[in-house]
């Protein structure tokens, strides 16, 4: 069964909507229901704002902060990391180039979507394992230990997350533009340009440019902004609370709303781009794309489609949040950034219930081929094909419900984070009237996102 699934690699669905174990109007009409209600309840009876950054947390005990602070378990764990894209490394290289190569599996399964599995629970974790964090530590020992200071230059405020988000917006492109998105030579001139760009951008900004520009990065503390455990910035413990009070904190800078719109534009263009319609399309026309033959122009065909998705996202939020009444010119100008972080529960929301079954079962397939990465027919650590097991997949059912619930409540949530905002930016008289515009974008994107998920 896993060479069969490894010809579906990029498959991330199980059906259509005539798998869903309702009918599709009904999952729509509820979605929307759900995101109204929740708006009508909390403009009525949540009057003033509940969720404060400030907020101490429930300490931890003291042995957790110094566990998470200790050099030597933030060094194991790098050092783990690191071996193992070592070991991918070999797998890719030298093992089987074909569909039972570990690579497509460990870059598009357990790198980007346990990235947000993981982030989501304990926080920014790729800060303390990213291989080219590791990498260049090591490279720069050295010379930190040999120079009183860092001559290099400040990276500019005004780039803020831009280059993050075009990191992102070339991985997703990767995956759902590129002319062969399971390619082992694409996938590696990837990696490589990344690790290029990484060391490149570290060795004229500083370390600082990991933060900012590395697309795992930026994605795995953005989403990091919904985990329960964080630390308190005034007495640096651990500590466990509301991730609702966590989640604005999200700094606003240059190019906030971009990465969202990437992370959120992209997931729903994944769903549309395997529609029968939009293949149709791409399959009658790719020829006409001049210069760049068949293959090339359904890769410029599937591209312009992300673009759209991406810029209709960045678009209808920025307008959306600028439409607010009451504010000055210049609030207005930053209320888009102000309220970025209301889309971050969203973004969960759909990888979970886009990627769910993908990255249970396909990471299952995937560490099974680690454990033979050169094809010898290698079991370390007793793992076979066998022992995958394909639960979600055999109960639709159950795969649906998880996955209708996802989007909704992410939209809940999403909805209830934007109000809390408003109530802080937004001038008393026009704190609900001011939420209807972002209100009407968010019904559309649940009515959007329920449809291109189970619709088409």
């Amino acid at each position: 069964m896993m060479s069969e699934t490894a010809e579906t690699v990029l498959a991330h669905g199980v059906g259509g909507s005539t798998d869903l174990p309702l009918p599709l109007s009904y999952a729509l009409i509820g979605g929307v229901w759900a995101l109204i209600v929740t708006f009508a309840v909390v403009g009525v009876a949540w009057r003033t704002p509940r969720f404060d950054p400030a907020k101490p947390g429930r300490a931890l005990p003291q042995w957790v902060t110094g566990a998470v602070d200790s050099p030597i378990v933030r060094g194991v764990l790098a050092a783990v990391a690191l071996a193992a894209t070592v070991w991918v490394g070999v797998a890719a290289i030298w093992g089987p180039q074909g569909n039972d190569n570990a690579l497509p599996g460990a870059f598009y399964v357990l790198l980007w979507v346990g990235l947000v599995a993981v982030s989501v629970v304990v926080g920014p974790i790729w800060r303390v394992i990213s291989p080219v964090r590791t990498v260049w530590r090591l490279l720069t020992r050295r010379r930190r230990a040999q120079t009183a200071g860092d001559t290099r230059r400040g990276y500019p405020a005004g780039f803020g997350y831009w280059p993050g988000a075009l990191g992102l917006f070339a991985f997703v492109w990767l995956e759902l533009a590129s002319p062969d998105p399971g390619s082992l030579t694409a996938i590696k001139i990837w990696i490589l340009c990344y690790a290029i760009a990484m060391f490149a951008g570290a060795a004229v900004f500083g370390s600082r440019w990991f933060a900012r520009a590395d697309p795992f990065e930026v994605y795995s503390v953005t989403v990091s902004r919904l985990a329960p455990l964080r630390r308190n910035p005034a007495t640096g413990r651990i500590v466990i609370g509301n991730p609702l009070d966590h989640l604005p904190t999200m700094p606003v800078r240059p190019g906030t709303v971009a990465v969202m719109a990437v992370l959120l534009g992209s997931t729903a263009f994944d769903s549309f781009s395997q529609s029968k319609g939009f293949r149709n399309f791409v399959d009658r026309n790719a020829a006409a794309v001049p210069f760049v033959g068949d293959s090339g122009g359904g890769s410029v065909l599937r591209t312009v489609g992300l673009l759209v998705f991406v810029l209709v996202v960045g678009v209808s939020f920025t307008a959306a949040a600028r439409a607010t009444g009451g504010v000055t010119a210049e609030q207005r100008r930053q209320l888009p950034g102000r309220l970025a972080h209301c889309l971050i529960p969203i973004v969960v929301g759909y990888i979970f219930a886009h990627y769910l079954s993908y990255l249970v079962e396909r990471g299952q397939e995937t560490i099974v081929r680690l454990a033979d990465p050169l094809g010898r027919g290698w079991h370390l650590l007793g793992l076979d094909s066998g022992d995958v097991v394909y639960f979600l997949s055999m109960n639709p059912t159950l795969l649906w419900t998880i996955k209708v619930a996802c989007v909704v409540l992410g939209h809940v949530v999403g909805v209830i984070a934007a109000h809390d905002q408003a109530l802080r930016v937004i001038p008393v008289g026009h704190q609900l009237t001011g939420q209807l515009a972002m209100m009407l974008v968010m019904v559309a994107y649940t009515l959007t996102g329920l449809y291109l998920l189970f619709g088409v």
